[in-house]
């Protein structure tokens, strides 16, 4: 049961680390460059910038990997199917965020050969738009797929009563709103990003949640399902 608790907080730890890293990748890394009017010559100037936020996108799916890993024994009480499902989607999301790296890697390398050439710029201005584009894609697509991880571990915190439902709830309708606003984002049709700012709040809330109260361990059972 101690070593339950000591875990989960290290989980909220690390849920919390996950948080300072997607703000500082896509609110300060990367989204001021990558999504700018002049990305072609403004890439190429902050390449380090760009290395450093890919290698610590890297590390958020790691970090999302292990705790899934984490709390693997503890949802296994409740269902294994739900354990397992958990863990196959985190790694699922780590091979979408995977995917949107090389397309930032590429914007990288386009805008250094762009920045490089200095004459004809007329091809390199085409590909930019399609490499922006392409980018676009990936990182919409991530956002999406993102949202199953997410849901799963609500929902399963929801049936199995680990924490207050209320909260779970609201984590499950968060991830709800996110998961509508970039479906219909990636059909043209976005709604609002304010359907994003509950699943920023609950994510940030979590993490404290999990290190100051844990989980509500007694109610587990030894109990099974497949």
């Amino acid at each position: 049961m101690n070593s339950d608790k000591k875990a989960v907080r290290i989980a909220g730890v690390l849920f919390l680390v996950i948080f300072i890293l997607g703000v500082t990748i896509f609110q300060v890394l990367q989204g001021p460059v990558l999504f700018a009017d002049d990305f072609l010559t403004k890439t190429s100037s902050h390449s380090n910038q760009m290395i450093l936020s890919i290698l610590l996108g890297i590390l958020s799916g790691i970090l999302s990997i292990i705790i899934s890993i984490i709390f693997l024994p503890i949802f296994k009480r409740y269902s294994q199917r739900l354990g397992y499902v958990y863990i196959s989607f985190c790694i699922l999301n780590f091979i979408a965020v995977s995917i949107d790296n090389m397309s930032v890697l590429a914007m990288l390398e386009l805008s250094i050969a762009y920045v490089k050439n200095g004459t004809d710029t007329t091809p390199f201005e085409i590909m930019g738009t399609i490499f922006y584009k392409k980018h676009w894609w990936t990182h919409h697509l991530s956002l999406l797929i993102s949202c199953f991880p997410v849901f799963i571990f609500y929902f399963t915190l929801y049936t199995s009563k680990l924490i207050p439902r209320a909260i779970s709830a609201i984590g499950i309708i968060a991830v709800m709103l996110m998961f509508i606003e970039m479906l219909f984002t990636i059909l043209g049709q976005s709604i609002s990003m304010n359907m994003l700012l509950p699943i920023g709040l609950i994510q940030l809330f979590l993490p404290f949640w999990l290190i100051i109260k844990g989980l509500n361990l007694p109610v587990l059972t030894t109990r099974q399902t497949e």
